[in-house]
C-alpha cells in the first residue's frame, strides 16, 4: 500500500491497510478490532465507514496494531484530528500539522531512474554517506566504504545521485532531498531482486567484523502456508518500525545495511503428497 504520507483521510488509510492484510492472510474485521483491543468485532468496519469515531485512546490502540512509529504515528494522529474534527480551525491546525510531518519525512518515489538506482550497491551506500561528510572527494569517501571502490566508481554514483535529484548541493555540501526512496510496488520488487543478491552476498565479508558492529541471528524452522503469512505480516511489521527509527535518526555515525530473508530450504510437502495420490 502507498505510503501514509500520501493519505489524507484516516479511514481510507485504515481500510486499504485492511484489504493489504486481507490480501495476504486470513484476517477479518474482528481480528482487526481484536488486536487494537476493542471489544466490538466489528469496531473497525464500523469506524472506517464513518458511523463512529476514534478516541484518542483508540487512536493509540489502532496505530499500535497496524504496526505504526515514529513519524508515522505522529502523522496518523494529526489525520485523525484533521478526518474528525467538527471545527475549521482545528480542521486547518491538524492539516498544517500533516503538512509539516510530510515535509519532513518526505518519500522520494522513484520510476524512470529506479533501475539505475539499485543497479549497484554504491548508489544507496554513498546516498547515506556523503551527506555524513561534508566536502569529502570521492577518493576519502572511497576509503570509507567497507566493499572495496574506486574513487571513479564512487565520482560516477554521486553524479548519477544529483542527476536523480536523490542528493543536491546546500551550502556547498550533498544533503539528501529526501528521507526514503521508493518506487511502484511491481517495479520495485523487479529493480530489487539484483540489489538482494549483492548485499546478501556483502553479509558474508561482514561475519569477520567485531560482534559490536554486526548482529547475526537465524532459526530453522517448518512452517505451514498460514503460519508463513503470519511471519511475514510481522516482518513487514518489523521493517515499518525500523524505518521510522532510521528516519528520525539526527546523529548518523555509519552506513548499515539490514536484510531481512525468510525463503524454503526444501520443496512443499503437501504438495508432493498431492502429487502422488
Amino acid at each position: 500500500m502507498k505510503p501514509i504520507i500520501e493519505y489524507t483521510d484516516f479511514r481510507k488509510f485504515m481500510r486499504d491497510y485492511y484489504e493489504e492484510r486481507k490480501r495476504c492472510s486470513a484476517f477479518s474485521w474482528r481480528e482487526f478490532s481484536k488486536i487494537a483491543g476493542f471489544s466490538s468485532p466489528s469496531y473497525m468496519k464500523v469506524v472506517c465507514d464513518g458511523k463512529s469515531k476514534l478516541s484518542r485512546i483508540g487512536v493509540e490502540r489502532t496505530g499500535a496494531a497496524m504496526g505504526l512509529a515514529g513519524f508515522e504515528m505522529d502523522y496518523f494522529r494529526a489525520m485523525v484530528k484533521f478526518g474528525q474534527a467538527e471545527v475549521e480551525a482545528k480542521k486547518v491546525a491538524a492539516y498544517e500539522e500533516m503538512l509539516s510531518i510530510a515535509k519532513m519525512y518526505k518519500v522520494r518515489v522513484l520510476e524512470g531512474d529506479l533501475f539505475e538506482f539499485y543497479d549497484t550497491w554504491r548508489n544507496p551506500v554513498l546516498r547515506e554517506l556523503a551527506p555524513l561528510m561534508p566536502g569529502a572527494t570521492p577518493g576519502e569517501l572511497a576509503k570509507m566504504c567497507y566493499p572495496e571502490v574506486s574513487a571513479q566508481e564512487v565520482q560516477e554514483s554521486l553524479a548519477f545521485l544529483t542527476k536523480a535529484g536523490l542528493l543536491k548541493k546546500s551550502e556547498g555540501k550533498l544533503v539528501q532531498s529526501e528521507t526514503s526512496v521508493k518506487g511502484s510496488n511491481d517495479a520495485t520488487r523487479l529493480a530489487m531482486r539484483g540489489m538482494h543478491r549483492v548485499m546478501s552476498q556483502l553479509a558474508t565479508p561482514a561475519l569477520e567484523l567485531p560482534v559490536e558492529e554486526r548482529n547475526f541471528s537465524g532459526v530453522t524452522m517448518g512452517l505451514s502456508r498460514e503460519s508463513y503469512s503470519k511471519i511475514e505480516n510481522l516482518l513487514d511489521e518489523f521493517r515499518r518500525k525500523i524505518i521510522a527509527i532510521a528516519a528520525e535518526e539526527k546523529n548518523v555515525e555509519q552506513v548499515y545495511r539490514l536484510n531481512l530473508q525468510l525463503f524454503p530450504l526444501t520443496k512443499n510437502v503437501k504438495e508432493r503428497e498431492n502429487e502422488n495420490d
